[in-house]
């Protein structure tokens, strides 16, 4: 198992360990707030490569069976605590998935919130215009007058104005760095989420979904047509141990929507 590369941040909490990965362009502290209520968990979040404090080679193609492999990394240097749970979020989720394939001693059981898991004949647009998610990421604001001027900016308008005011504040503040100008600077610069946008449908996950034998809790938000949503009920049903759970009144961007009602979910997890 190769060292891991990513920075690895210690959330707080004592009893089992909980670890948790992020979504494309965000970082390990945006799981800050449901960790605060999860204080009978030992909460350890990491970033992914080019995210948060985690470097990326600018000429690194980008492949996400390399963010699985760092998850599976990450998790071994921890298993001195014994399986651990783990929490995914989108690419996160993906990620877990991943590793947990690839090291299923490692884990007790996944909870992934809308994996990017697509089924063969789904495909996700490389580079060019049909990927709007990376030609939005390509035209991000990557630069703010301060903190404060960041959170106001999102807090205003979609599609970040859906998150919790706690998780915004944590979005901000360990996703921004303040440069020698005084003004801040996001840390996952806008072409490196862009690349991973393009990079989501490199893996062939879904095919392999039966080989799990651990527990996973796959939760979707409102099933919405042309959405990861749109298929999280299918992914369950691909998984052998898999429970499915539908939260109607929540998005893609759940867990920041709704802390404390995903960590209520984390902490009903079986022991």
């Amino acid at each position: 198992m190769p060292t891991p590369i990513n920075a690895v941040y210690d959330l707080g909490g004592t009893g089992p360990t909980t670890l948790y990965s992020h979504a494309t362009g965000f970082h390990a502290m945006c799981w800050q707030p449901i960790a605060n209520r999860l204080s009978n968990h030992h909460n350890i979040a990491y970033d992914a490569r080019g995210h948060g404090n985690t470097p990326v080679d600018p000429e690194w193609i980008v492949d996400w069976q390399t963010h699985g492999a760092d998850a599976a990394a990450v998790a071994a240097t921890l298993y001195d605590n014994g399986p651990m749970l783990g929490v995914g979020h989108s690419m996160g989720g993906a990620a877990m998935l991943m590793a947990a394939l690839a090291q299923p001693q490692l884990f007790r059981g996944l909870i992934v919130y809308e994996p990017i898991v697509t089924p063969p004949e789904v495909s996700i647009p490389g580079n060019g215009g049909g990927n709007f998610l990376a030609v939005g990421a390509r035209k991000r604001r990557s630069t703010f007058e301060s903190f404060d001027a960041a959170i106001a900016n999102y807090s205003a308008k979609p599609p970040l104005n859906v998150f919790d005011p706690e998780c915004l504040e944590a979005y901000v503040r360990g996703g921004f760095a303040e440069g020698p100008d005084g003004h801040v600077h996001l840390k996952c610069a806008p072409e490196s989420e862009a690349r991973n946008y393009e990079a989501g449908g490199n893996h062939n996950t879904w095919i392999r979904l039966g080989e799990l034998r651990i527990p996973v809790w796959v939760i979707s938000g409102l099933p919405q047509p042309m959405q990861p949503s749109s298929r999280m009920r299918a992914l369950a049903e691909q998984i052998p141990s898999a429970r499915y759970i539908e939260l109607d009144n929540l998005g893609h961007f759940g867990p920041m929507q709704a802390p404390a009602q995903i960590a209520e979910i984390i902490a009903s997890f079986p022991a």
